[in-house]
């Protein structure tokens, strides 16, 4: 098999796909509206329920709600007959996903979701199912083709199982104002956590150069050859006047000025950038990669507070 034959194998398998949710969007309707008002007023949790591939979509789904503000839970079908169905709550919601509706173990289950929850909504490919047939409300997940070559393994409809899920949880999101500040509250670990919370104070150097406008070059060399960040801060009383960087000491060593005469006042670079310790660290990220520069100097009710530098930044997943 040629590249181009495996590549036009996988563009066929996506357009067959992309055509069912195409499909779908048309099907979304007032059932789709049904089935969001019943989750949004539930006085308990959204649990969903699957067995083989759709299990595995139940699991993401339910990740998806988790972290969005709906609170749910997966239950396997067939754990459920064996114990598992007391997470059930007369105040919850079931969502029960299967393609055919007819799975044995989703059928001999189905009168113990409809009783022992406040609603049983069932999403199926098949509309004439055992799940349909028990669903109060029923979202329509059925595909004419499979994106797999023999028409069998779950592609599309997998696909569309999982684009409703996400369908809900955006839905469900709008509902309930769901705003960047919730999202973080849900993600404090990770670049996401990271980005939405951070402040800048947590990546603070543990450095802090710094001399007087006076200072000669033999302190700014110092100064500036005491830490990893290639700059030292001017300041007078913690107040920030300028900043030298070692292209800045560079350049005037290069040049025919007599050294002894000249202090750190003559070579700074006025009004430097600064962020407050308080800001996010993604702000900061932001003013450093706009600036084009590798440390942003850090202050605290306007005085000289610290360093940030922008590889620390990177390395902790600040984007």
């Amino acid at each position: 098999m040629t590249h181009l034959e495996i590549l036009q194998i996988a563009k066929t398998a996506i357009s067959i796909e992309i055509s069912e949710l195409e499909s779908l969007k048309q099907r979304i309707d007032e059932n789709f509206l049904k089935a969001v008002e019943i989750i949004n007023s539930s006085k308990g949790k959204l649990i969903i329920v699957g067995i083989g591939k759709s299990a595995h979509v139940g699991n993401k789904i339910v990740a998806t709600l988790n972290s969005t503000g709906t609170p749910s839970q997966f239950l396997h079908a067939s754990e459920a007959l064996h114990g598992d169905l007391g997470v059930i709550q007369k105040t919850d919601v079931v969502l029960c996903i299967s393609n055919s509706g007819n799975s044995p173990e989703i059928v001999n289950l189905l009168p113990f979701l409809k009783d022992y929850s406040s609603a049983l909504i069932g999403m199926t490919g098949n509309l004439n199912s055992k799940l349909a047939e028990f669903s109060a409300v029923i979202l329509d997940s059925s595909v004419k083709k499979e994106a797999c070559p023999i028409k069998l393994a779950p592609t599309s409809s997998t696909t569309v199982q999982m684009a409703l899920g996400d369908a809900l949880a955006v839905c469900l999101m709008e509902m309930n104002n769901f705003k960047e500040s919730d999202f973080a509250k849900f993600h404090p670990g990770g670049s996401l956590g990271k980005n939405l919370t951070a402040k800048v104070d947590q990546f603070l150097s543990s450095q802090k150069p710094q001399v007087s406008e006076n200072a000669n070059i033999r302190e700014i060399i110092i100064s500036i050859s005491s830490s990893s960040h290639g700059i030292t801060v001017v300041t007078e009383q913690d107040q920030i006047i300028g900043v030298i960087t070692d292209g800045d000491l560079r350049r005037m060593l290069m040049s025919d000025q007599d050294v002894s005469k000249i202090s750190a006042k003559d070579i700074m670079s006025k009004n430097p950038k600064s962020i407050d310790k308080n800001a996010l660290a993604k702000e900061a990220m932001a003013i450093l990669k706009d600036k084009n520069i590798g440390q942003l100097i850090v202050t605290e009710n306007d005085k000289y507070f610290g360093i940030i530098d922008i590889h620390r930044l990177l390395d902790e997943g600040i984007i």
